[in-house]
C-alpha cells in the first residue's frame, strides 16, 4: 500500500464525481487503503440516504477494492500525542481526522485528501498532491 484516502474523496467518488472517480481508480491501482474511520463515514451515509440498500451495493464495490485499515493500540497512542501537540500548539485538529492522520502516519501511507490545510500541520504526515 502507498496511499490512505481520506473521506472527502471517496463520498465524491461515490457520488459519482468524475474528478475523484480518475482519482481513486489510479490510487487503488497503485495501492490504497482507508482507515476505519472512512469506514464508519461510509455507511453513516448508507444509513442516512434514501435507500440504504441501493446505497450500500454500490458502495461494495469500492470497498471491495480497498483495504481497511483498523485503529489499534498503536495507532491510538499516535493519536493521543498528535491530538495532545496539537492542543498545546493551539491548532487543535477533529478528532475523526486526526484519527486519519494518525492511522496514515502508523501505517507510512501518504493521505490523498481534499483538505489539506489542516493536514499540513501534522509534522511527517506525507500528504498525496494530484498535481505532481
Amino acid at each position: 500500500m502507498i496511499y490512505l484516502i481520506d473521506s472527502d474523496w471517496v463520498i465524491d467518488y461515490l457520488k459519482g464525481i468524475p474528478r475523484a472517480i480518475a482519482l481513486l481508480r489510479a490510487l487503488v491501482y497503485e495501492g490504497a487503503a482507508i482507515s476505519l474511520i472512512t469506514y464508519g463515514e461510509i455507511y453513516e451515509g448508507i444509513y442516512g440516504s434514501l435507500d440504504p440498500g441501493g446505497s450500500e451495493e454500490g458502495s461494495r464495490n469500492f470497498l471491495d477494492e480497498v483495504s481497511v485499515l483498523p485503529l489499534d493500540q498503536p495507532t491510538m497512542r499516535r493519536f493521543a500525542l498528535l491530538r495532545n501537540g496539537l492542543r498545546r500548539a493551539g491548532q487543535p485538529i477533529g478528532d475523526m481526522d486526526l484519527l486519519i492522520a494518525a492511522t496514515a502516519l502508523q501505517h507510512d501511507l501518504a493521505l490523498a485528501a481534499r483538505n489539506l490545510g489542516h493536514f499540513q500541520r501534522i509534522s511527517g504526515l506525507q500528504l498525496y498532491e494530484q498535481n505532481k
